[in-house]
Parts: C-alpha cells; structure tokens; sequence
C-alpha cells in the first residue's frame, strides 16, 4: 500500500494550513520528508479569525521575519477598562504588532512550500483511517492519499469532536471607525456583558480595526452591535467572522503513535486571551522536528515523545498558571473587577511596562492580582483554592 513514489502516498499528511500546520510541514519537508498540507477553505488564511497580535520577539523565535505588507502596525499602549476603571500600560517595550494574518499565513504557506511541502486548498478531510502502519485519508472530491504521519492542525474542530467543552462563542468584526486609535489595543471587561471574558479592540491602523467579543453564552452578533453602538456612529463594518475559541490550556497527549495533534487542535491557545500564534507555532515547529527524528526506517517513538516534553518545558508552567488565573476571572463580579483596578497603583503599571513579556503573560498578571485587596478578594471568592493561588503567584 505505501510507496513513497506514488503521487497520492506521502510521508507526512498536515489536516489544516494555518500557522502549526504550516510551521510542521515546513521543518518535516526541509528534512527532506515527502509532505502534503491539506486546507479545507478555497484560501489559505481566510477566513481570518484571529486577532494578529503577537510581539516581534515572538515571530523571530518560529523564524519568521514578516515583510512590510503582512504588518498592519505596531502597537504603544494598552488600555484596559472595567464599567468604572481605567488603566493604561506602555507596551512599547514589548515590541508589539498586528499582523495581517491573511498576509501572514500565506508567507508561511510560501516557507513551506519552498521546503519541499506540497500544498492544497478546497481539500476538506473526510474520512481517516489507520490500517497496517499507513493513514488512509479521504478528501473532499472523493480522493484517497496515504501517509506514514497524521498531523491534525484543524483546529477548535478537533477539540470539539474529541467531546471538549471549554469553548466560548466568538465573534470579531473588521470595521472602519474614527474613534479606532492606531497604536492603541483596547481591553473591556464586563462580567454580565462578556462573562468569562471581554471585549477587545485591536487597531489595524487609523481609523481602522476589529472589535472583537467573547463570553459565556452569549450572541457574538448582539454583543459587538451593542458594543458599536454605545462607542457611536459613524462605522462601517467591512467584514464579520464568528468562531468559537478554546480556553482551557492544552489538552495531551500530543500524539498517540504517528497520530499527532498540534495548534488549537492540541488547545495551545493560552487560557486568558486564546492567543495562539507564537504557542501553537513553536508546537508545530516542536512537531515537524520531533516527526522528522522519528521518520525513516529506524523509527522509534521516543523521538516523537520530544515533541510534548519540548513543548510543556516551554509553555507548561506558563499554561497551568493562565488557568488558575482564569478561574479567578470567571468568578469576579464587575464590583470585584472595579475594586482590583482602583487597587493598581501607578508603580505597578510602570513595573509591568518595564518587565511585562508579551509571549508570557502570567508576569504582568502577577502584579495586577498580588495586593492585599485582591488577595482578600480572591480568598472570599474561591474559599480553600486560596492557597493554591497564593503559593503560585509567590513562584512566578
């Protein structure tokens, strides 16, 4: 059944051509591995449901230097808002931008294919079955490939399919408005608005943006209307994108046999913001590496167990703690939310602009969250977990 030569039979199969599964046929296909990525959409990077934000540190880490058109901006400060509150952060250290992940994704695409990679759009998977060492895929248009390698980078759909239920409804708008200040993210929490989560709104340049929600059971659509609304006309909506988002850390293993998930699909999207561009591609350049030590005829699946302990070692700690921190999120109230922002003072906001890491949150959410009010919070709220938040917050 297997021989390499045939046009349909391929070392490695990558479901899903956004960045982990780009990133993964990129490293397998410059060892040399015969490799196809398979997307289900007519193009690669749309529809686009991500934010795009993510700091330069981070995209020269996956080896990437974006060229000018996939940077929309860069981004200074950060505002972030309870119903009463108001502070500011200074992220120009942090070397922050918004890209253009419809440019972005088709850079790696281009990477990727000029390692060696084969690439197909409209190419839904159907059907994948695992009989005598070999993966049979069936694709949309009823064709049958063959693979050595199954790598699942289809995102929150896997999650979903695996009976996963940590998922909020998502919704995010592209609009062309005014009040949009280029080098400025906004933040808005709401606990009966946005409940779990917030509200965003991430420049895209002047006067130009998207204005995003999330929350637990609530109509996306309703919600950014009923934001818009309140910020005022004029605005124009130029496009609209719903998806639900994962926020509930990564889900292992990371693969069982040759069977191995990267990106969303593993839940490499961090709990607090469902960001995943700079984690999910280090598991997707974690995973092509690992795949191709593994690949070839003296295959031994230690070198595929690399894979996870690479990726844990990185982002593991980082992970549970973006958990924990969540679940403090999920029980504030907006009376709670506006007494810890009345209790960050002005030294504290300079030391997260000075230290904060963009790539890894949990420093600066430290010192939002490590005063005497916040903790008393935390301890009438969360009863007996209080020592385990307290005992994290003193090792980061």
């Amino acid at each position: 059944m297997f021989n390499k030569n045939h046009e349909n039979t391929y070392d490695a199969i990558v479901a899903g051509g956004s960045v982990s599964g780009l990133l993964a046929a990129r490293e397998m296909s410059s060892k040399g591995m015969k490799v196809i990525v398979l997307e289900e959409d007519h193009e690669i990077g749309t529809p686009e449901h991500c934010g795009g934000v993510v700091s330069q540190k981070g995209l020269e880490t996956l080896g990437i230097i974006p060229r000018i058109k996939t940077i929309d901006n860069e981004i200074k400060r950060a505002i972030i808002r309870t119903r009463n509150r108001e502070l500011e952060i200074d992220s120009s250290n942090q070397k922050v931008i918004v890209i253009d992940r419809r440019s972005f994704d088709k850079e790696l695409a281009f990477q990727a294919q000029s390692s060696g990679a084969e690439i197909n759009t409209s190419s839904a998977v159907l059907k994948n079955t695992f009989e005598g060492g070999v993966f049979k895929v069936k694709i949309k248009g009823g064709v049958d490939l063959y693979g050595k390698y199954f790598v699942d980078a289809r995102g929150v759909g896997t999650l979903v399919n695996k009976g996963k239920r940590s998922i909020l409804p998502s919704g995010q708008y592209e609009i062309y408005a005014p009040w949009i200040n280029k080098d400025t993210i906004e933040v808005i929490f709401d606990a009966d608005l946005y409940p779990g989560f917030f509200a965003w709104v991430i420049p895209t340049g002047e006067g130009k943006g998207k204005v995003g929600v999330a929350g637990r059971n609530i109509n996306p659509n309703e919600s950014i209307n009923n934001f818009l609304n309140k910020r005022g006309k004029p605005y124009s909506i130029i496009r609209k994108i719903y998806a639900p988002i994962w926020i509930d850390g990564y889900v292992t293993p990371f693969s069982i046999g040759k069977n191995v998930v990267v990106g969303d699909a593993a839940g490499q999207t961090k709990p607090t913001t469902a960001g995943g561009i700079f984690t999910g591609g280090m598991g997707g350049i974690f995973a092509g590496r690992a795949i191709a030590d593994s690949h070839g005829e003296n295959y031994d699946e230690k070198y595929l167990g690399r894979y996870e302990d690479n990726w844990t070692s990185q982002f593991g700690k980082e992970f549970d703690r973006l958990r924990l921190m969540r679940s403090i999120l999920e029980r504030l109230d907006n009376k709670s939310l506006d007494k810890i922002f009345s209790d960050i003072s002005q030294k504290t906001l300079e030391k997260i602009s000075a230290a904060g890491d963009f790539d890894f949150h949990s420093i600066a959410l430290k010192q939002f969250l490590d005063t005497k009010l916040t903790l008393n919070l935390i301890y009438t709220l969360m009863g007996n977990e209080y020592r385990k938040v307290v005992r994290d917050l003193s090792k980061i």
